[in-house]
């Protein structure tokens, strides 16, 4: 972990690429950058405001810039989704006063906006910079040395509508599916450079260390371009030669090679800084400038793939905003590398910009720590994007962004916004020439559906041959979607050739703090609660089942028995990375019992020789088997990447859980039993435990432990049982009373046709002279079946304060998302979390929690309990969860069982906003198949309360 931390603090330090650092290059031949603004969300500067309608409007008063004005208590909010009577159309007009020396009047000064919603109308000392720009997510900057009053203060003024004066702006921007504000919301600067200059460079990196760049400039003086190659460091490594070099009205083209390079991927984005220096005929240097690169090269192959560096990859993606809820669309590069580290650490290789250029930094971020990236331009639907403002803002983000390794594909747009007459606009800016796809479309080589369901992931329509890689699946509403359903999708994508994989909608809940409502977060209904995080990145179930399923380290599922050899089957899921680079810890753990400590004592620990596999290649490893192996309660292996960051622990049972509990149980002591049926009820009292029955039903009426009550009552009912009781006996034994409730037999499945005798279902309560309550249920399977197997208690939710518990957690699972889990001892507290719509606090305590071997259920007045389940694979449904608001079709809130504590041994799928789980693949299929007509199925608990 140390090796990855100082890895990465390399690599963020290094990430600043803007201004050129070259030794020996005096400030007069650099680009100089004096911020006018903050820098971001967290260091402001206060220019005059005000605002034309809304809150604190009316009167000028200050803002800090960069911001969002709404959440500096200006104006109205408006979601894209408003109706248009609702829509705010206030603007702001800024002012800022600023000083700039003398000598700066024989340099070329130049103003740069990284961002300003919407339309942004600039003046210079009361005389405008330029035509006023419209598009709120794109850089644009005006040359204003004629406009400066060189020692003496100058004036800035900015007017900013919130509404563009181009209505297709407004249909793209304003009108989308997510928040919309108003203001200077990115950082503004002055660029100061020599009067000859280079105005900007777009370099072709290849992975074979090929560089071509454009240099743009129109200086008369340059004869010459000289170019050198620094490491991430800094330290310069070569002098590159320049092979080839052609010169036209406003640029020159050169070429080179370096030797001996690293090339970038995801796995080992490796980085350097290409030095280029404008020389004149006296090889004197009029500007010098620098570049982040990295070497490689990306192929869209029709009928095959997406290659870069010559491997074929498959997108492990999710969809990001650039935003945060105190301050909307005004972020930070913190906040840039804590999302790129949240995305690395769920193993994801790929990020798609939804739906519009983000921060410079962002993509930084994701050029220094490694991810693909999908740059887009920000369009909704349609009408589309007029042609001519269309090509202005496709300039604006190829320009801004084309050097970035990180960058594979342009995106023209989202869900039918595109404007076809621009496509080709990209290559006319971008010298790496990549291509552009359009999201939610069959277009030239690819198919990005999005919102497929599984079956349509075979790929066998009229566009069989296109590259599929959804660019939005398995949306992320409340607690659907995500990790529920990603691992039949990404074992079909995984094993489809002409599958890319796909990006996940979204990376974060959307949700603003509304400082008109006293900061409380909005998310508009079920509109922008689509998050593996919450909106301060709070960790949702999904977030550790995508890390498992993702995990470039894939192990075949397998379960440790008598018979366990040691043995795992593995697969290597990397694109660049061969295994024998990553290292595996093996743990084999015990664990205390419900008033023992929550970490588990270490009874032996070794390291796993990882095989030398290459990308895509199988194999196995093996795990030394100590000794005393047979006696731990469970193997932990935890693997590490070459940086040594956690790839993902895998967890697996040794005990179970009849062998795990039977120490932690003891029936021995207890006094007299006293047992009396009377008032149709079925009473024993034993060791100062009262437990009272029905003489009816057998179910458990209540329980005390002296004069307090223990609410525990109404069970066990058998779930989807409707057999009549046959019989219910009462057996006095000499420590202990056994209670048998006989069902009749029933002669007909509820789902064949055909007639067949069945077992009878049997349940059977203990009661042991020391007060432990056992009960064990026998029930039958049924073929088939779309309801729950198990059996149910009540207890008041009101009493509940938390849990301690051995099973899989700390987070609650669906049927369609078993895996992020870790079996071992966890403990919650008691919330009401509704993911993603209220609370937001992780994990949540209520739902289905599986392998569950023991539980101590605590309540608030003392009055908990703990059981123990000796039946393995069973799971534990504590309590219900409250339904979210908005969910019209039913598919994010499961049915659950009637009562409040169950042991089943089925459990539902959870669907999507848009999909059924039965679309989502086998796992989400609500029909559950119990086909053994041979043995019941028993559950069989211990109570101590």
């Amino acid at each position: 972990m140390q090796k990855f931390t100082a890895l990465l603090l390399i690599l963020i330090l290094n990430s600043y690429a803007s201004v050129a650092q070259n030794v020996g290059i005096s400030n007069n031949q650099k680009t100089e950058i004096h911020y006018l603004s903050g820098t971001d969300k967290d260091h402001l500067v206060d220019w005059d405001f005000f605002c034309s309608e809304g809150r604190k409007s009316g009167k000028w008063t200050s803002i800090g810039v960069p911001s969002c004005w709404e959440q500096k208590g200006f104006g109205t909010y408006n979601y894209g989704s408003d109706d248009s009577d609702k829509r705010a159309k206030e603007f702001g007009l800024y002012k800022h006063t600023f000083k700039v020396p003398k000598d700066w009047n024989n340099k070329e000064v130049q103003i740069v906006f990284e961002g300003v919603m919407t339309d942004a109308e600039v003046k210079i000392n009361a005389k405008l910079a330029g035509e006023i720009h419209q598009g709120a997510f794109y850089e644009f900057k005006y040359a204003i040395g004629n406009l400066l009053k060189y020692g003496k203060d100058n004036v800035l003024e900015v007017k900013v509508n919130k509404v563009s004066a181009n209505a297709s702006i407004n249909f793209a921007e304003r009108e989308a599916d997510f928040w919309i504000f108003g203001g200077i919301y990115r950082p503004v600067y002055l660029q100061v450079l020599p009067k000859e200059n280079i105005d900007r460079v777009a370099i072709d990196a290849k992975a074979d260390g090929t560089i071509i760049a454009d240099v743009f400039t129109t200086s008369q003086k340059a004869t010459t371009v000289k170019l050198s190659l620094s490491d991430a460091n800094g330290k310069k490594i070569q002098d590159l030669k320049v092979e080839k070099a052609t010169q036209s009205q406003d640029k020159w083209t050169v070429s080179t090679k370096a030797n001996v390079i690293k090339t970038w991927n995801p796995e080992a984005p490796n980085l350097y800084t290409l030095n280029i220096e404008m020389l004149n005929n006296k090889k004197e240097v009029l500007h010098a400038v620098s570049q982040r690169i990295g070497f490689r090269t990306v192929e869209i192959i029709e009928g095959d793939g997406v290659y870069v560096n010559g491997e074929r990859i498959k997108f492990k993606g999710v969809n990001r905003h650039s935003f945060h809820p105190s301050s909307g669309r005004t972020t930070s590069k913190k906040i840039s590398i804590d999302d790129v580290k949240m995305m690395k650490d769920m193993n994801m290789n790929a990020v798609r910009m939804s739906h519009y250029p983000p921060d410079v930094h962002f993509l930084e971020v994701c050029d220094s720590l490694g991810l693909f990236v999908i740059d887009e331009l920000c369009t909704w639907h349609n009408p589309i994007l007029d042609t001519k403002v269309a090509r202005k803002l496709v300039k604006e983000t190829v320009v801004r962004d084309v050097n970035h390794p990180s960058i594979l594909l342009w995106a023209n747009g989202n869900e039918q916004g595109w404007n076809t007459e621009v496509d080709d606009g990209y290559a006319k800016w971008d010298i790496q020439k990549r291509e552009v796809i359009h999201p939610w479309s069959i277009f030239k080589k690819t198919n990005t559906i999005h919102y497929s369901p599984y079956h349509s992931l075979v790929n066998d329509s009229y566009s069989m041959e296109k590259i599929l890689f959804p660019t939005e699946f398995l949306h992320g509403l409340y607690d659907g979607g995500h990790g529920a359903g990603l691992d039949d999708y990404w074992n079909l994508m995984w094993n489809t050739p002409l599958s890319a994989g796909g990006f996940l909608w979204d990376f974060a809940d959307e949700g603003i703090e509304r400082t008109d409502k006293n900061n409380e977060i909005d998310l508009q209904g079920n509109k922008a609660a689509d998050g593996i995080v919450g909106p301060y990145g709070e960790k949702e179930a999904s977030y550790f089942t995508i890390k498992e399923i993702w995990s470039p380290i894939y192990i075949e599922d397998r379960f440790i028995t008598n018979d366990f050899n040691g043995i795992f089957r593995l697969e290597n899921r990397y694109h660049y990375t061969n295994l024998d680079q990553c290292k595996m810890t093996a743990k084999w753990l015990k664990f205390d019992g419900p008033e023992g400590k929550s970490n588990p004592k270490i009874m032996a620990e070794g390291i796993v020789k990882m095989p030398s596999l290459n990308p895509a290649e199988k194999g196995k490893f093996t795990v030394e088997l100590p000794q005393n192996w047979k006696s731990a309660d469970a193997l932990h292996l935890t693997a590490t990447d070459p940086y040594g960051k956690e790839i993902f622990t895998w967890s697996y049972p040794v005990s179970t859980p009849k062998q795990l509990n039977s120490p932690l149980i003891d029936y021995a002591g207890g006094g007299t039993l006293l047992s009396e049926t009377k008032d149709n009820s079925i009473k024993v009292v034993a060791n100062k435990m009262t437990y009272v029955f029905s003489e009816t039903t057998g179910l458990l009426q209540k329980v005390m432990k002296g004069s307090k009550v223990i609410p525990l009552n109404n069970g066990p009912i058998i779930l989807s049982q409707k057999d009549k009781i046959e019989n219910i006996a009462v057996q006095n034994l000499k420590d202990k009373v056994e209670i048998t409730v006989t069902f009749e037999k029933a002669v007909k499945s509820p789902s064949w046709s055909t007639i067949k005798e069945y077992g009878k279902d049997i349940i059977k309560w203990t009661v042991h002279s020391n007060g432990l309550l056992d009960v064990k249920v026998e029930f039958k399977g049924y073929r088939n079946l779309k309801d729950y197997r198990g059996i149910t208690f009540s207890f008041p939710e009101k009493e509940v304060a938390g849990m301690k518990w051995l099973g899989d957690g700390p987070y609650r699972v669906w049927r369609n998302r078993m895996k992020g889990t870790k079996f071992q001892v966890w403990e919650n507290n008691y919330n009401n979390t509704i993911t993603g719509e209220s609370g937001f606090v992780y994990p949540e305590f209520k739902g289905f929690f599986s392998s569950v071997y023991w539980t101590k259920l605590k309540g608030k007045d003392d009055n908990g309990f703990t059981v123990y389940c000796h039946s393995p694979h069973t799971y534990l449904r504590m309590l219900t969860p409250d339904k979210t608001q908005e969910d019209k079709n039913g598919r994010l809130n499961p049915k659950f069982p009637l009562g409040d504590i169950s042991f089943v041994k089925n459990i539902p799928g959870i669907g999507t906003k848009f999909q059924d789980p039965d679309t989502m693949g086998p796992h989400g299929n609500s029909e559950h198949f119990f086909g053994n007509d041979d043995e019941p199925i028993t559950i069989d608990l211990t109570f101590e309360f």
